[in-house]
């Protein structure tokens, strides 16, 4: 490989998570990692803010590798366009495989023109308060992984907590920033809490912030020898990549063979035990995975009663609660140590305690096919977004906002008609063999059947609300035709 003594840094977004630990906020067609849960950026916008945050004069510094899902490309896309992020390439993946499949295809798409950067590989679902700590650590690390060695962060426990996965050292160093390094012997994944409070008991065990640092040539040699399966299926379906204007697509019958498989299991626990060289670097920077919201409550600002309050709330002698008010006033007397989450289609009233067992409310709301577990009433498009604000038999409302300059697919519905009423902006639709443009206060009918495209050619968001009526309503009811975004 060329530029073997020059750092080449590659910052490396995991971004394709499902992230349904923080329902009904999160499903899996909007999960964690693109919520504003500070009413400012997303964390995943903060992500990229970290990734670009880190600078030294002796290094060459690359725009991210976002690797992220499918299903969820469009949210990236406009996520980092609000950060005025231009990524090194977008990743995406045809189903969720876990961490190691992720971030083979990023080594792999790092190692262009004979190169062999030093990868940052951070989760995009992560909160990290102190970023110049954070920024210390980082550039010890990366002179770590310089020479080869393959680098975490851990940090040191303040509770038992059995949703993170802990990393057992030895022998500890102090390198030249005076931060502790220590030689990985082990690793635990979420342990139980007796197994937990054990663990926290001695000195040398630390969670494990799923943050890591090393060249790219490192994790493909590892991969290779100690998840061959992987390495191999992932390479040949990097191989064969379909990529556009704004993705990189891996053969997703190839890639969907791969084994589904986490960093730590496929490469950090083999590593302790054979010739790859693993170092911790303590970070004490404020991290939390935000992995409950029980977590959220923990680390979020809150009033003298001990409450974090967001949006419309009214709170009246109530302690040490979680309440986030979307879509309406929530007024609340006399409570102590609840969450509360209010969304236009589904309200979640908890212990904080019982949070962390979302998981098996989820299952339960899927068992009895409710579309709440996975779906908001407001759905983002790459052109926008639509709100189901009302439905009965035979019938849907909805409000549509189109982007300025952004166009819907060209299509047609089999069972169902539509009526537009133009209440923003101005519309250029397309039905069948007519064109009109549409006002404010304008509306028009598009029949069962007919070929229609709904477009916004001014500078402002178009809006309208659509009267759907028919037999079946549901969204794969679109024969598209033609489209902008590369969809079927």
């Amino acid at each position: 490989m060329a530029a073997l003594n020059m750092k080449l840094i590659q910052p490396v977004i995991l971004c394709g998570g499902s992230g349904t630990r923080l329902w009904p906020m999160s499903r899996s067609t909007y999960p964690k990692q693109f919520l504003c849960l500070d009413q400012e950026q997303s964390l995943f916008q903060h992500t990229l803010v970290r990734a670009n945050s880190y600078r030294e004069k002796s290094a060459v510094f690359y725009d991210p590798i976002i690797v992220t899902n499918e299903e969820h490309r469009f949210l990236a896309l406009e996520q980092l366009r609000q950060s005025k992020i231009n990524p090194r390439q977008i990743i995406l993946e045809p189903a969720g495989k876990n961490t190691a499949p992720a971030l083979t295809l990023a080594a792999l798409a790092s190692q262009n023109r004979e190169e062999d950067p030093i990868l940052i590989v951070s989760p995009s679902d992560h909160q990290i308060e102190n970023l110049k700590a954070y920024n210390e650590a980082m550039g010890a690390a990366i002179e770590k992984a310089k020479d080869g060695f393959l680098v975490t962060l851990g940090i040191k426990p303040q509770h038992p907590e059995t949703g993170f996965g802990y990393i057992k050292t030895e022998n500890i160093k102090v390198n030249r920033e005076k931060l502790d390094t220590y030689e990985v012997k082990d690793f635990v994944e979420k342990p139980t809490l007796d197994i937990a409070r054990a663990l926290i008991e001695e000195k040398n065990w630390f969670w494990n912030s799923g943050i890591f640092i090393l060249r790219a040539s490192v994790w493909l040699n590892a991969i290779s020898k100690f998840n061959n399966k992987i390495y191999t299926t992932i390479l040949n379906a990097w191989d064969g990549r379909l990529v556009d204007e704004y993705f990189t697509r891996p053969a997703e019958k190839t890639f969907l063979m791969s084994p589904a498989v986490s960093i730590d299991y496929a490469v950090m626990e083999n590593c302790v035990k054979g010739e790859f060289k693993t170092l911790m670097i303590d970070l004490s920077a404020g991290w939390n995975d935000l992995g409950s919201w029980e977590s959220v409550w923990r680390t979020s600002k809150k009033d003298k009663l001990g409450n974090s309050l967001n949006g419309d709330v009214f709170s009246q002698d109530s302690e040490n609660n979680l309440i986030y008010a979307d879509n309406k006033l929530v007024a609340v007397m006399g409570l102590k140590n609840l969450v509360i989450i209010e969304t236009p289609d589904a309200l979640l009233v908890a212990d904080k305690a019982y949070t962390r067992n979302l998981k098996s409310l989820i299952n339960d709301l899927n068992t009895r096919l409710r579309e709440e577990a996975h779906l908001h009433r407001k759905v983002y498009r790459p052109w926008g977004w639509y709100d189901c604000i009302d439905y009965g038999e035979n019938f849907k409302v909805k409000r549509i906002q189109v982007k300025p300059g952004a166009s819907l697919s060209l299509q047609k519905h089999a069972h169902r008609a539509e009526h537009w009423i133009v209440v923003k902006g101005k519309a250029e639709i397309v039905c069948g063999s007519k064109k009109l443009s549409l006002e404010k206060n304008q509306s028009t009918y598009i029949p069962l059947g007919a070929v229609h495209r709904l477009t916004n050619p001014g500078d402002e968001a178009l809006e309208i609300i659509e009267v759907q009526s028919g037999e079946y309503l549901g969204e794969d009811d679109i024969v598209r035709l033609e489209d902008s975004y590369g969809r079927k």
